[in-house]
């Protein structure tokens, strides 16, 4: 049986002040989810007062990206021996707006999960299609070529540790969402391709989220398909309410 695993992501938003406000609430709200995991991810700025503000709680540390090297001349880039020591554990690795708006490509975000996973931190692959690539019947291409070039060079003992992530671009911060017989089919063939790539034990063991609008009214059904094992939350994550909600879902 996969865990569950709710996962805020703050991208460019709050103060540090703000962060460890939010961050408590969430420690509060995950109080007593026994049965499933919740990470945050705040900016890079707030990451060393918000892993104060999480001890001794059940809920995990995320980075929102995390370099290939472990030090050098990266002037802009964050190690991952440099987030581990602050109390990090997962590290969010080819989210749309990095591959979108900065133009990292595959070949980058292979080389960022690798490094994650060879220091220890617990990668999320974010994978997803654009809307014209929706429209133009190429979603589970783009997906499979994403994951593979994702995965390349990583072995078995590493890629089960590994966390997916099914994000359609069309659906991030848009207030559209995926319907769940969409998002449950791409989180099946995602399933279906590490089968492939290794074998079913492992595709039965690695958690798959899905991230795009997902918000308090819908989560419910969201976490009710077979194949989906959590959320990648943007703004819902921002206010302690709807995360609250998001996290304590049926």
């Amino acid at each position: 049986m996969r865990r569950a695993l709710l996962a805020g992501n703050w991208k460019m938003h709050l103060n540090i002040a703000e962060a460890v406000d939010l961050a408590r609430g969430v420690v509060e709200a995950a109080a007593g989810c026994s049965d499933r995991d919740v990470m945050i991810a705040p900016p890079f700025t707030a990451l060393s007062a918000v892993a104060q503000a999480l001890q001794g709680s059940q809920v995990f540390l995320g980075a929102q990206n995390v370099a290939w090297e472990a030090k050098g001349a990266f002037t802009g880039e964050i190690a991952p021996p440099m987030l581990k020591d602050i109390g990090v554990r997962m590290a969010i690795i080819g989210h749309s707006e990095r591959r979108h708006i900065f133009g990292e490509d595959d070949a980058m975000i292979n080389r960022r999960l690798r490094a994650a996973l060879e220091f220890g931190l617990t990668p999320v692959l974010c994978l997803g299609e654009t809307l014209e690539e929706r429209e133009g019947g190429k979603t589970m291409a783009v997906l499979e070529a994403q994951l593979r070039s994702g995965l390349q060079d990583v072995p078995t003992g590493q890629a089960e540790q590994t966390v997916l992530a099914y994000e359609p671009v069309w659906a991030i911060g848009t207030g559209k969402t995926a319907t769940t017989e969409q998002a449950q089919e791409a989180h099946a063939f995602l399933r279906g391709l590490l089968a492939s790539f290794y074998d079913k034990n492992l595709a039965e063991t690695v958690r798959i989220l899905y991230g795009g609008s997902v918000k308090p009214d819908n989560v419910d059904a969201l976490m009710a398909q077979a194949d989906i094992d959590g959320a990648l939350v943007g703004g819902a994550a921002l206010k302690i309410d709807s995360f609250k909600r998001i996290v304590r879902f049926q």
